[in-house]
């Protein structure tokens, strides 16, 4: 069984695999000041909910964007984890080529997006995570990485939905998903991901899937191509 995590600023999402099933997903809250004993041990109330162990996990990989956590999910996996474990950074094979000046100071977590999206729809896309920051990866029909941005992040309330701010938010969405359209050749696939995707993506006229599934699939593609 293949351990995903992936690291957010705010939220960290956690994936077992069985194969290419996801058999179980876990989110918790990011604490960049964990240790590896306090990681193990949050880890392992999850495993043990769901009738698994540390025993049960044949390799790792994590992609993080909290950047002194790598080494204590490094030492987690060396302690805990048989077989191969991989941290998403330039070292790694993703099968996409990267067409922007400053590659090693792309996230993490927007490659795996961007390799999982084109994986999914074999064409032109965008991945449109909502997560602290709201962040538009672009790949081109023929699955290179073109870019992208960064946009404001936004926290979702009943109230909030209430009042339209969410629906504000959606069209800000829209505006940039469009400029994005009318740059590539061919009309793209927009595919909506992050905890807040399925709040806000369907407010939005130009999103057309939803997969909060999205980075942990990446992220097994990615240790498939690796290990």
């Amino acid at each position: 069984m293949l351990l995903a995590v992936d690291v957010g600023n705010t939220q960290t999402h956690v994936g077992a695999f069985e194969g290419e099933r996801l058999a179980h997903d876990w989110r918790l809250t990011t604490e960049p000041s964990a240790t590896a004993d306090e990681l193990v041990a949050s880890l392992a109330t999850l495993l043990r909910l769901s009738g698994l162990d540390f025993g049960a996990l044949d390799g790792a990989i994590v992609s993080t964007v909290v950047p002194q956590l790598a080494p204590e999910y490094a030492r987690l996996c060396e302690r805990h984890v048989d077989g191969a474990f991989l941290a998403v950074g330039p070292s790694l094979k993703t099968g996409m080529p990267i067409r922007v000046e400053n590659p090693h100071e792309l996230g993490a977590d927007r490659i795996v997006n961007a390799v999982a999206s084109f994986e999914r729809v074999g064409g032109a896309c965008v991945s449109v995570d909502f997560g602290t920051s709201t962040n538009f990866d672009v790949v081109s029909a023929g699955g290179e990485y073109l870019g992208g941005v960064i946009g404001p992040g936004v926290e979702i309330s009943i109230g909030a939905i209430q009042s339209g701010f969410a629906h504000g938010f959606a069209g800000l969405v829209d505006g940039i998903n469009r400029r994005i359209a009318e740059e590539l050749e061919a009309r793209p696939t927009f595919i909506a991901t992050g905890g807040l995707a399925e709040t806000i993506a369907p407010l939005c006229e130009t999103i057309d899937e939803v997969d909060p599934l999205l980075t942990l699939r990446g992220l097994r593609l990615i240790f498939d191509m690796n290990a």
